[in-house]
C-alpha cells in the first residue's frame, strides 16, 4: 500500500476530486481541482497556513482521488461528496432544509394544482420557494375556492373511461374533468388564472372580478356579488404577502452573509416575478478562518445541489473563486443561462446590503440565544459545582429513581445529562430482579450494582480491544450521581461505589411536603441552592426527568401484566394465541370489546374458542 508521500508525488495533473482521511480513515474533506497535482501539494508546502487548514493538514493520514474529464464533472462530484460524507473541514450548512413549491402540471391535458419539495424537468411549471408552509395552504384553498381545477393523482390521458366525481366536486373544489364532461377551454381560464396570481398578477384578474361584482349588483344578485366581494379580498391579501422589492420583475435570489467569530450566517432572498415571496438563512459549521469566496462558493454548491428552483440571476456579496464553472453547472441543472453578478452600485447593491443587514440581525439574535442557551446549561453545571463544593464543573450526570405500587413491578431509571442537556440515548431502565416488597434501598443498591458492575466490565473489554471508554452503554462515568430520595438511599449508592471500589460524588434530590424540588443532600449536608438559579432549574429538570422515566417503565409493565392475567384465566388461552390476540386486537379494551366473528378471525382462534372468549368477558 503506497504512504501519503507516494500518493502525493504520483497525483496527476490532471482535473478531478480529492478527498482527505484521518488516522480512523474517516473522510476529512473534499475538495476539487483543474490540476489535482498542483493543487493537493500546495496544503503540504505552503507556508503561512490559514489556522483551520493546518490543523486539517496535520491530521491527514491518507488521501484519494478521483480523475473527471472536466472541472465541471469534478464540481458536481465534489458537490455530491460533500453532501454524503458533510466532511469536518469543509464548510457545511447546518440546517439541510427542503422548501416547498406550488406545482401547476400544465404539461397534462386537465393541469393540476399541487405542493411539492422536489423540482423536476417534467414540463409544469413551479411556483416558490415559499419559506412558510402554512401560508401554501391558504393560498392554495384560496385558489381552489376560486379556480377549482383538481389536484387528485388520477391519470386522466391514460385512463379515458367516466368516473363518479369526489367530495371536492361536490363541495365546489374541483370541475371534476373526470366525468368527461368539463368544457376544456373553461378549465384551462382558471388554470391561467391561478398561474397568474402565483406569478403576482392578480390586479389584472380584480380587475374583471369588480366587473362582475358590479354587474351582478346591478342585476340584483347580492348573493353573487358578496361572493365575488370576497373573492376580490383573498386575492388582494394574496398580493399584500408578495412585496414588490424590484422593477425588473424578473427572478433573482440575493445572497449576503454576515460573520462573528466562530459563527457565520448566510441569507437568501428569493425574488420572483420582482416580488419578495420569501427569505430563508443558513448558519454554516467551522468558517471562522474562511474567506467570504469560500464562504459563498461552499453555500452556493451545497444549497443548489439540492432540487431547488435556480433562477436566472443569483446576486452575491462578493466575487467566488469558481464564478465561470458555477455558472456552467447551475446552467446545466436549471436547462437554461444562469448568471452569477456583484452589484457594485444601484438597486441590485441596496437589495444586497438589506439582506446583509438582516443577516447581521439574524446572527445576532443567534449569538444572544447560544450564550443563554450556555448560560443555562454549562453555567448550571458550574453553578451546581459551587453551591455544592465540586472541583469542577460536572460535566456528566446521571439520575436515578425507583418506581412501584406497593411493591409490585419494582422497576428503576437511569437518565443522563451532560454539559446541562439531556442525553436520552443514554438512558437506562432497570427491572428489580433481587428485592422482594417495597424496599427502596435495597432497590437503589440493586440498580447501582448492575450498571457499575456492567460499566467495569465493559471498560475492561474496551481497554483490551484499546477503544475509548465511550464506545459502551455502561463504560462511560459520570461526573455525579444524583439519586432521588434523602440520606437513605444517597447511603445506599455510596455503600455499592465503595465496594467497587469507585470513588464518584453522590447527591440526593429532596422535596418538600409538597413533592416539589426543595435541595440537594450531599456528604451528609443539605446544600440549599436559590430558586432563581439556573443550577436549580437543571436540578428539578433531572429530577422530574427522573421520576417520569421510571414511572412510564412501571406503567408499562402493570399494563402488560394486566392484560396477561386477564387473558390467562381464560382456558384455551396460551401464550401463542395471547400474542396473536393482542397483535391482532392491540389492546386488552378491543379484545374484550369484539365480536365472535372477529375473534374468530384471528390466527389459531376457532369458533369454539372464540365463543369462549366472548363469553368470558361478557358474565
Amino acid at each position: 500500500m503506497l504512504s501519503l508521500e507516494d500518493k502525493l508525488k504520483n497525483l496527476p495533473e490532471k482535473p478531478g476530486v480529492y478527498i482527505m482521511k484521518d488516522e480512523y480513515d474517516e473522510i476529512i474533506y473534499v475538495g476539487k481541482a483543474i490540476n489535482l497535482k498542483n493543487r493537493v501539494r500546495q496544503y503540504f508546502h505552503a507556508s503561512n497556513k490559514h489556522p483551520k487548514v493546518a490543523q486539517m493538514v496535520y491530521r491527514i493520514r491518507d488521501l484519494e482521488y478521483i480523475i473527471t474529464d472536466t472541472e465541471l464533472e469534478a464540481l458536481i462530484l465534489e458537490c455530491n461528496l460533500i453532501k454524503k460524507h458533510r466532511p469536518r473541514y469543509n464548510v457545511l450548512m447546518k440546517d439541510d432544509k427542503s422548501y416547498p413549491y406550488i406545482k401547476v402540471t400544465v404539461n397534462e391535458e386537465y393541469p393540476r394544482l399541487q405542493t411539492t419539495r422536489e423540482i423536476k424537468k417534467d414540463g409544469a411549471r413551479y411556483f416558490g420557494p415559499y419559506t412558510d408552509g402554512g401560508a401554501v395552504n391558504r393560498t392554495l384553498e384560496v385558489l381552489k375556492r376560486m379556480f377549482p381545477i383538481r389536484n387528485c393523482n388520477k391519470n386522466l390521458e391514460k385512463s379515458k373511461k367516466i368516473e363518479r366525481p369526489c367530495l371536492n366536486y361536490h363541495i365546489g373544489k374541483c370541475m371534476a374533468p373526470c366525468q368527461g364532461n368539463v368544457d376544456r377551454n373553461e378549465y384551462m381560464e382558471a388554470v391561467k388564472s391561478v398561474c397568474m396570481v402565483l406569478d403576482g398578477k392578480q390586479e389584472e384578474i380584480v380587475a374583471d372580478l369588480e366587473k362582475k361584482m358590479h354587474n351582478a349588483a346591478e342585476n340584483l344578485d347580492f348573493e353573487r356579488a358578496a361572493d365575488i366581494r370576497d373573492n376580490i379580498n383573498s386575492l388582494r391579501k394574496i398580493g399584500e404577502k408578495q412585496k414588490i422589492i424590484t422593477a425588473s420583475m424578473e427572478d433573482k435570489d440575493i445572497i449576503a452573509f454576515a460573520r462573528e467569530n466562530e459563527d457565520a450566517c448566510v441569507q437568501i432572498f428569493f425574488i420572483r416575478g420582482g416580488k419578495l415571496i420569501g427569505r430563508e438563512h443558513f448558519f454554516l459549521t467551522d468558517s471562522a478562518y474562511e474567506d467570504a469566496d469560500e464562504i459563498l462558493g461552499g453555500f452556493l454548491k451545497q444549497f443548489y445541489n439540492d432540487e431547488v428552483f435556480i433562477p436566472k440571476e443569483i446576486v452575491l456579496q462578493d466575487e467566488v473563486d469558481e464564478m465561470n464553472i458555477i455558472e456552467r453547472w447551475l446552467a446545466d441543472k436549471k436547462g437554461s443561462k444562469v448568471k452569477l453578478t456583484v452589484p457594485q452600485r444601484g438597486e441590485k447593491q441596496k437589495l444586497i446590503e438589506m439582506v446583509e443587514k438582516n443577516a447581521k440581525d439574524t446572527l445576532s439574535i443567534y449569538i444572544e440565544k447560544q450564550k443563554s442557551d450556555i448560560d443555562k446549561t454549562l453555567g448550571a453545571c458550574r453553578e451546581l459545582a459551587e453551591y455544592i463544593g465540586l472541583e469542577k464543573p460536572p460535566m456528566r450526570i446521571e439520575a436515578y429513581d425507583i418506581s412501584h405500587l406497593q411493591g409490585v413491578e419494582n422497576v428503576g431509571s437511569m437518565i443522563v445529562f451532560e454539559a446541562g442537556k439531556a442525553k436520552n440515548r443514554d438512558y437506562r431502565r432497570f427491572k428489580i430482579k433481587y428485592v422482594e416488597g417495597a424496599d427502596d434501598y435495597q432497590s437503589m443498591k440493586e440498580i447501582i450494582t448492575r450498571r457499575f458492575v456492567h460499566g467495569l466490565k465493559e471498560r475492561e473489554q474496551l481497554d483490551e480491544a484499546g477503544k475509548e471508554y465511550e464506545a459502551g452503554k455502561f463504560s462511560a462515568f459520570p461526573d455525579l450521581i444524583m439519586i432521588d430520595g434523602g440520606i437513605g438511599q444517597v447511603n445506599s449508592a455510596l455503600s455499592v461505589l465503595k465496594e467497587l471500589d469507585i470513588k464518584l460524588p453522590v447527591c440526593g434530590m429532596v422535596k418538600d411536603d409538597k413533592h416539589r424540588t426543595r435541595g440537594l443532600i450531599y456528604n451528609g449536608i443539605e446544600k440549599s441552592i436559590p430558586i432563581n438559579t439556573n443550577a436549580f432549574r437543571m436540578i428539578t429538570h433531572i429530577q422530574d426527568e427522573a421520576h417520569r422515566f421510571a414511572i412510564s417503565y412501571h406503567r408499562s409493565l402493570r399494563s402488560k401484566s394486566t392484560v396477561k392475567s386477564a387473558l390467562d384465566e381464560i382456558p384455551g388461552i396460551g401464550d401463542t394465541r395471547r400474542q396473536e390476540l393482542l397483535k391482532h386486537f392491540g389492546s386488552l379494551k378491543k379484545i374484550k370489546e369484539a365480536s365472535q366473528e372477529e375473534l374468530s378471525s384471528v390466527s389459531g382462534i376457532n369458533k369454539k374458542i372464540a365463543e369462549t372468549i366472548y363469553n368470558f368477558f361478557r358474565t
